[in-house]
């Protein structure tokens, strides 16, 4: 019967982690948070500026945006995979520019993750990010 009491509090432990979002949460390889949008002078295009970060050890899988992306890195370091040219690690401080459609993936080899902004000049009313082959 002393089992039962320990049993009883494994399941409540265990039901208190679930509760709490510990139990079984995974980050997303990539989170992508819009904090604004707007028109720009080109017509049927819109700017969309995010907030990206890529979990530490994760990949953001190879994807295209229907417009251009150009990103500042606030935080950390990743390995920008770019088809067409050679890999190439962009750190906190840095810059890039993707063009419309091309197809492009970053992977975050450290330990902590890497934070972005990141500007895109898209076609309205199209997902900002298609998954690529």
């Amino acid at each position: 019967m002393k089992t039962i009491p320990k049993l009883l509090a494994s399941l409540c432990a265990v039901a208190a982690l679930a509760a709490s979002g510990h139990a079984l949460a995974q980050t997303p390889p990539l989170q992508r948070t819009i904090v604004g949008k707007g028109d720009v002078s080109v017509p049927g295009r819109e700017a969309v500026i995010a907030r990206v970060e890529v979990a530490p050890g994760a990949t953001a899988a190879r994807h295209t945006h229907p417009g251009d992306e150009i990103a500042y890195v606030s935080e950390g370091e990743t390995e920008l995979l770019v088809d067409g040219e050679a890999p190439r690690i962009v750190k906190a401080g840095e810059t890039f520019v993707i063009p419309a459609g091309v197809v492009h993936a970053a992977h975050n080899a450290g330990s902590t993750p890497i934070k972005l902004i990141s500007v895109y000049v898209v076609e309205k009313g199209k997902p900002l990010a298609t998954p690529a082959p």
